[in-house]
């Protein structure tokens, strides 16, 4: 059973010198739970768009995330590659087991022949494995960055190895550009800097008993690398009667709240 319940909003997520204008869709429980959000940020005087979307699937005791970057703007900087999914739950246990590239998803490098950053596509050294650049905290949720330090190398889906050093999470490296991304364009850490994921990645886990999708609360997607960029939270499914009144709702990043 899959259900999708769009909850249109306007509310504000400060991070930092950014806004966000946010449109969300939160979702009901059942075997698979779609969260998507999209809004705006404005930076030095520019305007840039967001969306993501991930979808979690329950299937006996096995719970797969696929997370994208949905965006059809083209990523310019930094803070528009996606970086995480922060959430928390509330009954049972996950444990960590992959995280790979979804399907058409390809790891965006610099061309080693010395064409245009950006024009190069390479697997990973591990096939479509990149656990060595992600990592899980229960009560956090999931990263490719250390974000502010939260994240750390001990917590990565695959601790035996690293794809782009240092051991990661760390800095912005394989996170996720958008589906409207133009790798030719941006600043330079958007253009061939770091390794960046082109279409989307699934990460599993094993869910122990007293999991269920119905555990998942306190869902944001995050961007950048650090917890004062950009952040679109997806509201509590007790909350959608009263944004569906058109109450304007101020939401404030509770790292406090995480880290304690």
């Amino acid at each position: 059973m899959s259900r999708i319940v769009d909850v249109p909003y306007s509310g504000w997520v400060i991070p930092a010198a950014c806004a966000l204008v946010l449109l969300v869709s939160g979702a009901s429980y059942g075997d698979t739970v779609t969260y998507a959000g999209s809004g705006s940020f404005s930076e030095d005087g520019y305007d840039f768009d967001l969306s993501a979307e991930a979808v979690f699937v329950l299937e006996d005791s096995t719970l797969t995330v696929t997370l994208s970057n949905t965006s059809d703007a083209d990523v310019l900087i930094p803070s528009e590659v996606l970086t995480g999914l922060l959430f928390a739950i509330d009954g049972g246990t996950l444990t960590p087991v992959s995280a790979v590239l979804g399907e058409g998803s390809t790891v965006l490098w610099p061309d080693p022949t010395g064409d245009a950053p950006g024009t190069g596509y390479l697997v990973t050294a591990y096939g479509n494995d990149v656990g060595a650049e992600w990592a899980y905290i229960a009560g956090e949720g999931i990263s490719s960055s250390g974000l502010d330090d939260l994240f750390g190398a001990g917590d990565r889906f695959d601790t035996a190895h690293d794809l782009s050093p240092p051991e990661s999470p760390d800095g912005l490296q394989y996170g996720i550009l958008s589906e409207g991304d133009n790798p030719l364009t941006g600043n330079t850490p958007v253009t061939g800097g770091y390794p960046l994921i082109d279409g989307s990645v699934v990460f599993t886990f094993l869910a122990s008993d007293g999991f269920t999708l119905g555990s998942i609360y306190d869902v944001s997607f995050q961007y950048g690398t650090s917890l004062d960029q950009p952040n679109i939270p997806i509201p509590e499914p007790s909350t959608f009667v009263l944004l569906g009144l058109g109450l304007t709702v101020v939401a404030y990043r509770r790292m406090g709240k995480r880290r304690n």
